[in-house]
C-alpha cells in the first residue's frame, strides 16, 4: 500500500494521519500480531496509538480474523460490519474534546481526553460475552463540568445472546467505569444492537 492509499484508508475512517502519530491501522495491527516486537518507541510513546492498539487487541481477542486481511473473504462476516467496528476503533484514537474533572486542587487543572473516555467505554465489553462494541459517542456539553450527556453506543451481538440481558451488563458495567473514573454526569446511555452475527471463533470462545 502506498502512501496516499494509507492516508487515504485513514481519513476513510474518520482520522487525520496526525491522529496516529504518522502511523496507520494496518501497522498497528501487524505490530500487535509480531508481540509489539521489537518495541517501536514512536507507537510506544503514542497516546492515540496505545487507544488503537488497546480496541485491536480486544477485538483480535473476540476473532482474530476480524482484523486479518482476509476477513472480507468469511461467509459469516459482512465486510460493512467489520469496517464499522474498525471505525470505531479509528474514532477512539482521537483525542477529541478536554474533559476537566470537577473537583481539583488549588491551582491544578486536571482533564481526561474524549478518545480516553470513548476507550474506556468500549473496555466494558471485555465483561459482557457476546457483545463488541462498534460506535461510541458522547453527546452533549462533554467539556463543561456538570452539564448532562448521553453515550451513545452501536454493538454487534454473537447470534445466541441473550440480548436484552447483555445489553442492560454493559450499560450497567458502562456506568460504573465511566462514574469511577470521569466525573461526567450521565443522563443516559443509549444501546442500539447494528449486526447479530455468527463467528466461530466467537463460539470457540464461549465453549
Amino acid at each position: 500500500m502506498t502512501e496516499e492509499q494509507e492516508q487515504h484508508e485513514v481519513r476513510r475512517l474518520g482520522l487525520e494521519p496526525d491522529d496516529l502519530d504518522g502511523h496507520t491501522l494496518d501497522e498497528l495491527t501487524d505490530y500487535l500480531e509480531a508481540g509489539r516486537q521489537p518495541v517501536d518507541p514512536s507507537i510506544e510513546a503514542s497516546a492515540g496509538c496505545q487507544l488503537a492498539l488497546d480496541a485491536l487487541e480486544r477485538l483480535r481477542g473476540l476473532s482474530g480474523q476480524l482484523i486479518d486481511a482476509d476477513a472480507a473473504a468469511m461467509p459469516e462476516v459482512d465486510e460493512s460490519w467489520v469496517d464499522r467496528i474498525l471505525g470505531g476503533i479509528a474514532l477512539d484514537a482521537r483525542a477529541g474534546r478536554r474533559i476537566p474533572f470537577a473537583e481539583q486542587a488549588p491551582g491544578a487543572d486536571l482533564a481526561i481526553t474524549e478518545g480516553a473516555v470513548r476507550g474506556l467505554v468500549r473496555s466494558a465489553e471485555n465483561a459482557v460475552a457476546g457483545l463488541l462494541v462498534g460506535r461510541c459517542v458522547l453527546d452533549g456539553d462533554a467539556d463543561v463540568v456538570g452539564a448532562p450527556i448521553t453515550i451513545t453506543l452501536e454493538v454487534s451481538a454473537l447470534y445466541g445472546t441473550a440480548i436484552p440481558a447483555a445489553v442492560d451488563r454493559l450499560r450497567a458495567e458502562v456506568a460504573a467505569r465511566v462514574g469511577r473514573h470521569t466525573d461526567l454526569s450521565v443522563a443516559a446511555i443509549d444501546i442500539t444492537v447494528r449486526d447479530i452475527q455468527r463467528i466461530e471463533t466467537w463460539t470457540e470462545r464461549e465453549r
